[in-house]
């Protein structure tokens, strides 16, 4: 924590331009020399402005402890521009924040194929269909989705990746602590993936900061996509930061007299490449994403403890658990077949009635995983220690994973940590 204050001491400071911040700490060599620099040395800094030297001279620590203290406390992590898991390609944007205050898991955005999906606040029943199928689909294929979380696109994109199992990185305008991120679609993105904002607890709204987001959002991706935008839209502001920052657009088609439709379909005829579906976005990223896949096989899996590789990361052919191959390989690793408490019955005895084929159907679009916390919720208001003895997974993949099965609707939550499974048992 030496150097953790200075940095949030400088990246606090409203009054100090982000370029200039930047230029900061290639002049002094890095964010002790700027704290202790003297008002003499700044007055020799010509890219400084009389504001920018003034608010320099402030070297009050208070507020930056503060920050660090409220940090600590909500389990809100800080991670510096000279940070290892910093994003090397947000980093090489013209003027990255220096501070990103993060709830969640921030996984390796480098070495992930993430796809801004941005889109109007009012889309249609057609744009948000769009949206959460290519959130769901670039999942599926490999991919992150990148959004902004707000209503409309943005938010149905980041549904349709956490519906497809895997995370979403969520890039705030407001601060981290702000009361709307404590519910819906922030809460589960912090849950599930990670709430990213440059902005520290605490700290005001102002209109500027939306404007200023696009820059993170469009940073951390190498691609965007824009799905439905009339012809004032935000989201062709976002597109032309995307294209300043030498990202690839894309955009979704519509009507050619749909009004939310005039800009995506004028940035078609400007360059952007159209987008029928998911893999048309990702599949020029193939050869430097190895994980991409367009079947949907190979995609992205939060990094397990090595003791839990073998056993516990989702095979291939997990979609199909119920199959005589899947159930095989189970054998041969000599775990139970986890549909065998919900599935076996005395076939010989009678035909299955339509309610328990229903069962088998729906058990049968559960991952490997995910059957397993089905199992282990053996009775109404299962707690969630006993889920995770019995699974003997990870804790934060099976709060994970339980995530997935609430917004899937077979488990619903219940005061004290405890689950109830929302399907029939017969």
């Amino acid at each position: 924590m030496s150097e953790l204050k200075y940095w949030v001491w400088l990246a606090s400071m409203e009054d100090v331009r982000y370029r200039v911040k930047n230029l900061l700490l290639e002049h002094y060599g890095g964010v002790s020399g700027i704290y202790f620099s003297r008002p003499a040395d700044n007055d020799a800094v010509t890219f400084l402005n009389d504001v920018e030297r003034e608010a320099l001279a402030n070297k009050d620590l208070s507020g930056a402890r503060r920050i660090i203290d409220e940090c600590a406390e909500h389990s809100i992590a800080i991670v510096t521009k000279q940070d290892a898991v910093y994003p090397n390609r947000l980093s090489a944007i013209y003027d990255p924040p220096l501070v990103l205050y993060v709830r969640g898991r921030l996984p390796n955005i480098d070495d992930m194929c993430a796809v801004a999906v941005v889109g109007t606040r009012s889309a249609t029943p057609y744009g948000l269909k769009m949206a959460k199928r290519m959130g769901y689909d670039i999942t599926r294929c490999g991919g992150l989705v990148i959004s902004g979380l707000t209503r409309g696109v943005d938010a149905a994109a980041a549904e349709g990746a956490m519906e497809a199992g895997g995370g979403c990185v969520g890039v705030l305008g407001t601060a981290i602590d702000d009361e709307s991120t404590n519910t819906g679609i922030c809460a589960d993105t912090a849950f599930f993936g990670a709430l990213v904002s440059e902005y520290p607890p605490g700290a005001p709204t102002h209109s500027s900061n939306f404007r200023a987001r696009n820059r993170v959002t469009s940073g951390l991706a190498v691609a965007t996509l824009v799905v439905e935008a009339p012809a004032k839209s935000g989201a062709l502001l976002f597109a032309d930061e995307a294209l300043n920052q030498g990202r690839e657009v894309f955009a979704v088609p519509g009507n050619a007299d749909a009004v939310n439709s005039v800009g995506t379909n004028r940035l078609i005829m400007e360059g952007a490449q159209p987008a029928l579906s998911a893999w048309d976005v990702l599949s020029g990223y193939a050869a430097r994403f190895e994980n991409l896949s367009r079947s949907g096989k190979r995609r992205y899996v939060p990094e397990q403890p090595l003791e839990m590789e073998a056993d516990n990361q989702p095979s291939d052919d997990a979609s199909e658990a119920g199959s005589e191959d899947a159930q095989e390989k189970q054998k041969k690793r000599g775990k139970k077949n986890p549909l065998k408490r919900l599935w076996t019955k005395k076939d010989i005895d009678k035909p299955e009635d339509e309610e328990y084929i229903d069962l088998k159907k729906q058990l049968s679009e559960l991952n490997e995983t995910q059957l397993a916390i089905v199992s282990a919720i053996t009775e109404k208001s299962t707690h969630i220690d006993d889920i995770i003895e019995r699974t003997s997974l990870p804790a934060a993949q099976v709060l994970g994973e339980l995530t997935m099965l609430q917004i899937k609707g077979y488990v619903s939550q219940e005061p004290g940590k405890r689950f109830s499974l929302n399907i029939s048992q017969k």
